[in-house]
């Protein structure tokens, strides 16, 4: 039996709150990241990002002694008996397909370390990659830098993951199934065997494992997350036709439908768009990955592009209001791409943000978790924006508000709030947060999907 029962390789979002958990459940632990400033965090119990829960349960397991980081990839593979590879599998930014390049190099780095290794050790894909990866990528990776056999000194499986940004810690510790990839009978087993202790009377009607091809797992990752954002593009774009005509809400729209036991409630919500790093990677990689292959995925690529509208039609409603943004005050409400997160890897506030200086405004900027993290994404995109750290602080004098993010303390404002703070009281709801009718009798006002007559 080996120090601990499983290595990570990856510490960011999907790792981190992975190793955490398990380690929450009394598994200990080791995972291995190569920035050392985010391994000594990590070791001190502090999370190197935001995410709701993490930091007091990565303070436990630390102190526990069930949680270690290593900046050695061999070290974290050589003193486990499972090794779950969770890197990047961002987009190339010329032709939106996948990057593989983290991927490779922990295939490589994990082989290299099973070379020096005698025991059976199974190795678990859990990033998000395009059909044939794990197979012919990862374990040719394995077998040739080891010199060892997969299905009889290593084994292999891709376990996809659904956790969701803002309740990644709930989604792990009660998902609703477990999609294993088995290369062989035995990598399957063994994973499952992990899983049914881990997650113990969970497993059942409510959560089933469900084993398959290590191919068939792949692309359940990629079907699962266009199915989703589908859906909210999908309501987008009726909250769109909503609008064209006075009275109509798109909320009871999405009601109606939602109440429907063959679609549900669930990613019907209309706002200005999806964003975070699952949603635009994966759709693009997907529809990228077809193409190479002779098929265009059209209905995935409308997708897409009507996500990508939707940001700016924030700006399109606020234009009603003000008339023009040359020489206005934008307010931003919210700049993480949801609540729960301080994630803004594609977030609308970028895409609203840049549109409104382009049309000649000022920018400022409010989030209560996200003010570090935006500051980065911004200078990336090089937009002007001033941040500040309360929301009567961004709402002060300026001529419009957009809500970009429905966090908590966003929901109890009232309109005499806008009244009291802005040069302009004026307020478009890009999360459908506020009570139309009570916003747009004393302020000028716009919602998402609500012609209001």
């Amino acid at each position: 039996m080996s120090e601990y029962e499983i290595s990570i390789v990856g510490t960011g979002f999907v790792g981190l709150v992975t190793a955490v958990c398990f380690a929450d459940r009394g598994i200990k632990t080791i995972c291995s990241t190569r920035n050392e400033k985010n391994a000594e965090l990590i070791n001190q119990g502090i999370p190197p990002f935001f995410e709701n829960g993490l930091a007091e349960l990565l303070k436990k397991v630390v102190d526990e002694g069930n949680l270690v980081c290593v900046t050695s990839r061999e070290e974290a593979v050589l003193k486990s008996d499972v090794t779950l590879i969770i890197v990047g599998t961002p987009f190339n930014h010329i032709d939106k397909s996948i990057n593989l390049d983290y991927m490779k190099q922990a295939g490589t780095d994990i082989g290299k370390a099973l070379a020096k290794k005698d025991d059976y050790h199974l190795v678990a894909v859990r990033s998000t990659v395009v059909p044939g990866t794990s197979r012919n990528m990862v374990g040719k990776e394995l077998t040739e830098l080891s010199g060892k056999e997969l299905g009889k000194d290593i084994g292999l499986v891709m376990q996809p993951e659904f956790l969701a940004e803002g309740r990644s810690i709930e989604d792990t510790f009660w998902p609703d199934r477990i999609v294993i990839g088995e290369y062989d009978e035995r990598s399957g087993e063994t994973l499952q065997k992990l899983y049914e202790r881990f997650y113990g009377d969970h497993i059942g009607e409510n959560c089933p494992i469900i084993r398959m091809n290590i191919e068939s797992a792949e692309l359940v990752k990629y079907a699962n997350n266009s199915f989703l954002a589908t859906k909210i593009s999908f309501i987008n774009e009726i909250s769109r036709i909503a609008e064209l005509v006075p009275g109509v809400d798109v909320g009871k729209v999405s009601n109606g439908i939602g109440l429907d036991y063959r679609i549900n409630h669930r990613f019907l919500n209309s706002g200005v768009g999806w964003g975070g790093s699952c949603f635009p990677k994966d759709l693009n990689a997907i529809v990228a990955f077809s193409r190479s292959k002779g098929l265009e995925a059209k209905l995935i690529q409308s997708a897409i592009d009507v996500n990508d509208d939707q940001a700016l039609h924030a700006i399109e409603l606020a234009e009603e209001l003000l008339g023009s943004f040359n020489g206005k005050t934008i307010a931003l409400l919210g700049l993480a791409f949801k609540p729960g997160t301080d994630d803004m890897r594609y977030a609308p506030s970028r895409r609203i943000a840049s549109k409104a200086v382009s049309l000649g405004a000022k920018v400022k900027g409010y989030d209560p978790k996200a003010k570090e993290s935006a500051e980065e994404a911004f200078g990336q995109d090089g937009t002007e924006i001033v941040f500040v750290d309360s929301v009567e602080e961004v709402v002060k004098d300026t001529d419009c508000a957009i809500v970009c993010a429905e966090w908590d303390e966003f929901l109890e404002l009232k309109p005499e709030f806008f009244i009291n703070n802005m040069r302009t009281p004026c307020v478009v709801d890009g999360r459908r947060i506020y009570d139309a009718l009570e916003f747009s009798k004393q302020l000028k006002y716009r919602i998402i999907g609500h012609k209001l007559e």
